[in-house]
């Protein structure tokens, strides 16, 4: 019968849990090798049960490489998981995967090798659920290259990557002004840079919906008009970065703080683009009696 210090050192092996451990040696006869093989194999069959459950929790992760970098989300069951070393890791390993392949999306990403290692993604996720113990996923991710900021709040609650195009990419000023940037896109939530961004179909949208509720308000003819456009101008202050007011001075909209730090550093700056990631946005997540699931544990 396997004593506690193998049962141990299996676990440590393997990340399984104890009580698996210990069944696994014994299952084994003690032979340390094949209760590796065991574990490994009713892992391999835990993971594709939990691959069928909700994973709401998790990090978003931006990171920046030289001129490269990358935004992804990858989602877990729990935020216990999501907090962990070995979660952590992995999200680390899964960021420099991306930035040194050229995968288009999550499907391509799959079959790319992970980094300093021998598996492709789909192989090393799959692993890593039979190990941590969790349904895992990558959900998201989107590269960008240029003079790049990243930002992650709460831990990685929320993420943001920001692009600019300045002639002076070095400047501690210029780079203070693209977190602050990267720090309004977050907390603000916007999703266009600017107004000349939004489609026109969703602008349209917009306008129809205003004219609409203005009519339902009984308001004249020649009072609609101004009341509509009034509306979209505010539309245009909540969905557009630069029409945004500056978080950090409410008095003047991103774009005008912008211009002002170009002024006083004699250079331009010029925000192409952001991607902001909030966790687990869309996804709907399950309530989970936590007194009821430590109950059916102990049947």
């Amino acid at each position: 019968m396997a004593n506690i210090q193998e049962i141990k050192e299996l676990r440590d092996m393997t990340g399984c849990g104890l009580s698996d451990c210990k069944k696994a040696l014994e299952e084994a006869n003690d032979n340390r090798e094949e209760a590796v093989k065991i574990l490994r194999e009713k892992g391999l069959a835990k993971a594709a049960k939990k691959a069928g459950r909700i994973a709401a929790e998790g990090v978003v992760k931006a990171k920046v490489e030289g001129t490269n970098g990358v935004i992804v989300e990858i989602n877990c069951e729990t935020d216990f998981c999501a907090k962990s070393d070995k979660f952590l890791e992995l999200v680390e390993t899964i960021a420099d995967t991306i930035l040194a392949n050229e995968a288009a999306d999550v499907e391509a990403l799959n079959n790319v090798t992970v980094k300093g290692g021998n598996m492709t993604v789909k192989e090393y996720m799959t692993d890593k659920i039979a190990t941590i113990g969790e349904n895992m996923n990558i959900r998201r991710f989107e590269k960008l290259n240029g003079t790049l900021i990243p930002y992650m709040h709460d831990g990685g609650r929320l993420g943001t990557i920001v692009k600019i195009t300045t002639d002076k990419p070095d400047d501690a000023e210029v780079l203070t002004c693209a977190k602050n940037v990267a720090l309004q896109a977050t907390a603000m939530g916007a999703e266009y840079v600017r107004k000349e961004d939004i489609p026109a179909d969703v602008l349209a949208t917009e306008k129809e919906v205003q004219t609409k509720l203005v009519e339902q308000e009984g308001k004249p003819a020649n009072v609609a008009e101004k009341i509509v456009e009034g509306r979209i101008r505010k539309f245009y202050e909540e969905k557009c970065l630069l029409d945004q007011e500056y978080f950090k001075d409410t008095n003047m909209k991103v774009g005008k703080y912008i211009e002002s730090v170009a002024k006083a550093q004699s250079c331009s700056i010029n925000v192409d683009a952001f991607v902001r990631y909030e966790r687990g946005e869309g996804i709907e997540k399950k309530e989970d009696n936590f007194a009821d699931e430590v109950a059916s544990m102990i049947k």
